[in-house]
């Protein structure tokens, strides 16, 4: 049924590349459209090339809890959290959703880290874990609804139970007979939210959302998107030099939970405030190579991570020193002119001591 979707997108203008699995989609044809969209009325990312993983088991919530970064064991079906999977240094693995439901919990991973996530959880279960890994990423598609206008759109299509939805928060629902698990939250500060179905579906799914309205956006928004949002990505703001709190991602972290893989690291850097570089957003005159150092005054105090021409000028991502400062801070980057700003998904402010004890 891949090719089923494909079809559809094609003729919304889809730049499609042939393959046998749901890879992404570079652009509609639309990008400023779908930008407007996004911020305006109602984007749709398809986002089935992002993993999936499947979870079983009665430990599931148990085991998950001690693998990453938030409260998971509390968890009830129908919630979900963002969470962090971190090595026994803190080192970050991916930043995934994950939602809970009656019988297991999917996670929804970068769209490069599925297998190898897989492989790193399959380490951790021991002979009497009652725990279970399937990989559901080509047997499910999955989209985003993203803008102000995408819940007036979804009740319209029949999902009139989203309302009351907190953030990751999630509910089943029948579009036109196909039953559509979705979930609060787009994966950015945007309102909206994400939905999966069996793969079987995705293409009526699609074809339902774009008639009522909602307009295709394709990877090239969507990296813009992400970039002016601020949400870090493996293998280039999430690697094994970086821990969470650098990263920005203190929304996903527990620090009353106790032990999990890692915690001993990310709980010494909170006492002691120990954090030495963070993760900020960065307007350029102009395009820079990534990986290029950061100069205040001609001393490096970090390094672009992401970068993306736009109407306005270039925009990236950067970690910076975190003595050297903040937002405001007018830096160069390859003889290029910048300053540091606020991105809206990243926090840098420890937490109240309240909130930690």
């Amino acid at each position: 049924m891949v090719q089923a979707l494909r079809n559809v997108q094609e003729a919304a203008g889809g730049q499609v590349i042939p393959s046998a699995t749901l890879d992404a989609v570079p652009s509609y044809g639309n990008d400023a459209i779908a930008l407007d969209a996004a911020k305006t009325g109602v984007a749709l990312y398809d986002a089935s090339h992002w993993g999936r993983i499947q979870v079983a088991g009665e430990d599931r919530l148990r085991f998950l809890h001690n693998q990453t970064t938030n409260t998971i064991q509390m968890l009830q079906p129908g919630q979900g959290c963002e969470t962090v999977f971190v090595t026994s240094t803190a080192r970050t693995i991916d930043l995934v959703s994950l939602y809970v439901q009656a019988d297991d919990i999917v996670l929804l991973t970068s769209p490069a880290t599925c297998d190898s996530l897989t492989a790193w959880m399959d380490r951790f279960i021991f002979p009497f874990d009652k725990v279970t890994l399937k990989n559901i990423t080509t047997q499910t598609a999955c989209f985003r609804c993203i803008g102000p206008q995408s819940l007036e759109l979804l009740s319209k299509l029949g999902a009139d139970s989203l309302a009351d939805l907190v953030l990751n928060a999630h509910t089943e629902v029948k579009l036109h007979d196909i039953s559509v698990r979705i979930a609060a939250g787009t994966g950015l500060s945007l309102p909206g939210y994400t939905l999966w179905c069996d793969v079987d579906g995705a293409a009526e799914v699609w074809t339902q959302l774009c008639n009522g309205g909602a307009v295709p956006l394709g990877e090239t928004v969507w990296e813009r998107l992400r970039i002016e949002q601020g949400r870090p990505v493996p293998g280039q703001e999430l690697t094994e030099e970086v821990n969470p709190l650098e990263a920005g991602l203190w929304h996903t972290i527990s620090f009353e939970k106790g032990c999990y893989i890692g915690q001993e690291t990310i709980a010494r850097l909170n006492t002691y405030k120990g954090v030495k570089q963070q993760l900020w957003g960065i307007h350029l005159d102009a395009i820079a190579p990534l990986g290029s150092k950061v100069l205040l005054d001609g001393e490096s105090v970090g390094y672009l991570t992401s970068a993306v021409e736009t109407e306005t000028g270039t925009i990236g991502l950067a970690y910076i020193r975190t003595k050297a400062g903040g937002s405001g801070l007018a830096v160069t980057v390859d003889g290029v002119a910048g300053r540091i700003v606020d991105v809206p998904y990243l926090q840098h402010d420890y937490p109240e001591p309240s909130q930690t004890s």
